[in-house]
């Protein structure tokens, strides 16, 4: 069994990164959120699970649906809302909006909207891991629509020939945007790809954390110990639509999902089956998991109004960070 501490860290959080989305939603729908949001609701297990064996000096790399990475690596509430509402205290300056978040400081180098765009990114910071052989490793999270770029597999190659530090994960939630899966691979089989690079590949639940975090902690020690890169599946679904609260956001049907596959995924919600568990083993009571709940809330409320308020950027500083050649 974890540690007491760790369990209850990745509960918290997981309900962080939870509330932080949800709370999104009415901003959202009211159009008082101008940018595109990609919320992570369903999806919270892989990003607590892989970051708990991470180590702050270690890169990891987002995508366009990366609040959750960026919460786990090292990022606040506060920054994350007032850069999606485009504030000055942003974690991007307010530049960047939902899909553009970093924070370097803590290791997390930044997510994209460019589908796969951060694989190679992330693949160079392995690589300067590896030549500087200063103990780093690099994460690379992307969705299972990134696995039919180019740049996946050319990754995927020059990883394995120089036996780079790096850890793909991919986080599988069965839709590209809003086509299935099976409309766009001949094989339900990313987690075969690695096999040809001869790249120790491995699938596994990604709505139970501790399967993730068992895994994620296998494919740390083997890059540690150099003997990466990994690639790593992870079965997940998301709640919420592909961009914004639900799939009708950009007009599109309601039913592009089977409401039966949705409340199937729902019933396997990895914060429930974390909670079950931790009461199962005695290590919360439902009291503490009510206190976590209730300070997370205030947390999560807190910087919201902390988003609103804060100011927008000065339009003189317009070019202020545009690098001129």
């Amino acid at each position: 069994m974890l540690a007491k501490q760790l369990l209850k860290k990745m509960y918290k959080d997981m309900v962080t990164i939870r509330y932080a989305e949800e709370i999104l939603v009415e901003p959202i729908t009211k159009g008082e959120v101008r940018c595109p949001v990609h919320l992570y609701s369903g999806q919270e297990a892989v990003a607590v699970g892989v970051g708990a064996v991470l180590a702050r000096k270690d890169y990891v790399f987002g995508n366009h649906r990366s609040h959750g990475h960026y919460l786990v690596h090292g990022g606040t509430v506060r920054e994350l809302f007032a850069e999606i509402y485009g504030k000055e205290s942003g974690c991007a300056g307010g530049r960047g909006g939902s899909m553009h978040i970093c924070a370097p400081e803590s290791g997390f180098l930044g997510a994209a909207p460019i589908v796969g765009g951060t694989i190679a990114l992330a693949t160079g910071a392995a690589l300067a891991a590896s030549i500087r052989k200063d103990g780093r490793i690099a994460v690379s999270f992307f969705g299972d629509g990134a696995t039919g770029e180019g740049a996946f597999y050319e990754s995927l190659n020059f990883a394995s020939l120089r036996k780079l530090p790096i850890i793909f994960v991919c986080e599988n939630n069965l839709y590209a945007t809003h086509m299935p899966l099976q409309d766009c691979r001949a094989a339900n089989n990313i987690v075969a790809t690695g096999k040809p690079f001869c790249i120790p590949s491995f699938r596994e639940d990604g709505n139970d954390v501790l399967k993730v975090y068992e895994l994620a902690s296998k494919a740390a020690g083997l890059c540690r110990s150099g003997k990466g890169p990994v690639l790593l599946e992870f079965m997940t679904y998301r709640m919420r639509g592909h961009v914004g609260p639900d799939d009708n956001i950009q007009g599109c049907r309601t039913d592009i999902r089977p409401a039966r596959e949705v409340a199937a995924w729902k019933s396997k919600d990895p914060i429930c089956k974390l909670e079950k568990y931790l009461l199962l083993k005695k290590i919360c009571s439902s009291g503490e998991l009510k206190r976590i709940k209730e300070a997370v809330t205030r947390t999560v409320k807190e910087a919201l109004k902390f988003a609103i308020s804060g100011e927008y950027p000065d339009p003189k500083d317009l070019h202020k960070y545009v690098t001129k050649e």
